[in-house]
């Protein structure tokens, strides 16, 4: 079987549009998906719409299954969830998460593939490279029993960071964004909100995913001595500021960069185990707070520009096929 597709491309920075693909029949070893939902990465895909990749950051910031190159035209993304139609007799007919752009229909080896469990609703799925992404970082964070941590940053990766905090024993969470409707959202997702000015300070551990370089001054400010930022923004070609003077060095603090791209060396467990974990904690029903709109696939165009002007106010926003 073999046939036509539609896929969202980035055609010149800030104008995107809907081509058609030709998808052939899957070979031995491949899959046929047929997409169920995607989720736009409004932080990093919203950089890619806009152009604002860096030159030297292009091979870095490659997706998975990316097609053209940046800065335009490109095809990108990787957050798709769909159903097997064909290939694999072990996986036809199962529901999958595949770090695929946004594409009604397309072939990836079956191995690209990671089974959605039962008890995780598919839209809820294309979450999973997001909270990859919060698995990571706290790979990376090592909190302990007992720690004070601030997630600055209320925005889809700090949420889905401060989601898995909240299950930790022990563990005295605040999310902490200037926006006062976040306050909501840590409500939902179990832990405490506050503004960056009323923020608890004294913390043993501060995520920073806010992607400002206020963010960054405010989570320098609200550690304890001798404490860890976990850097989890990306900031595209922009340059940021923070002040390494005044109390940096004589309270002895670390700033700390964490990269989905990389497991922390010693951690004995692999991509495919971390993306599993990514799922498996994907039953909790909580993450739905992460999803802060839908709209039909065909409106994927005009979704994005609203999106990276702001006008579309979004954590994750789902495509639905």
């Amino acid at each position: 079987m073999s046939g036509d597709a539609l896929a969202f491309w980035l055609a010149s920075p800030g104008r995107g549009e809907l081509r058609t693909e030709r998808v052939p029949a899957p070979s031995r070893g491949e899959v046929l998906v047929r997409t169920l939902h995607s989720g736009v990465s409004r932080g990093t895909e919203t950089l890619v719409f806009t152009g604002r990749v860096p030159a030297s950051q292009w091979s870095a910031m490659r997706a998975p299954f990316q097609q053209g190159d940046f800065p335009a035209p490109v095809k990108y993304g990787y957050l798709n969830v769909g159903v097997v139609e064909e290939g694999d007799a072990g996986l036809a007919g199962r529901t999958v998460f595949c770090l695929y752009p946004h594409q009604t229909r397309y072939v990836v080896p079956a191995s690209a593939v990671t089974v959605v469990p039962d008890g995780v609703p598919a839209h809820r799925a294309v979450l999973a490279g997001t909270v990859e992404t919060a698995v990571n970082a706290l790979w990376d964070a090592a909190p302990r029993i007992g720690d004070r941590v601030a997630v600055v940053g209320g925005g889809m990766v700090g949420g889905a960071v401060a989601a898995i905090l909240a299950g930790f024993p022990g563990v005295r969470v605040q999310l902490v964004d200037p926006d006062e409707s976040r306050a909501g959202i840590a409500g939902r997702l179990g832990v405490g909100y506050a503004r960056p000015a009323d923020a608890e300070g004294d913390q043993d551990l501060v995520i920073h995913a806010s992607a400002t370089s206020a963010g960054l001054t405010r989570s320098l400010e609200l550690l304890a001595p001798e404490a860890t930022v976990v850097e989890l923004s990306w900031y595209g070609d922009r340059q940021v500021s923070v002040p390494l003077g005044e109390f940096f060095h004589s309270r002895r603090l670390t700033v700390r960069s964490s990269q989905v791209g990389g497991i922390v060396p010693g951690r004995r467990r692999g991509h495919a185990d971390r993306l599993a974990l990514a799922l498996d904690l994907l039953r909790d029903a909580r993450f739905d707070t992460l999803i802060s709109g839908r709209s039909p696939f065909a409106e994927l165009p005009g979704v994005m520009s609203r999106l990276a002007d702001g006008s579309l106010p979004a954590l994750c926003h789902v495509l639905d096929y």
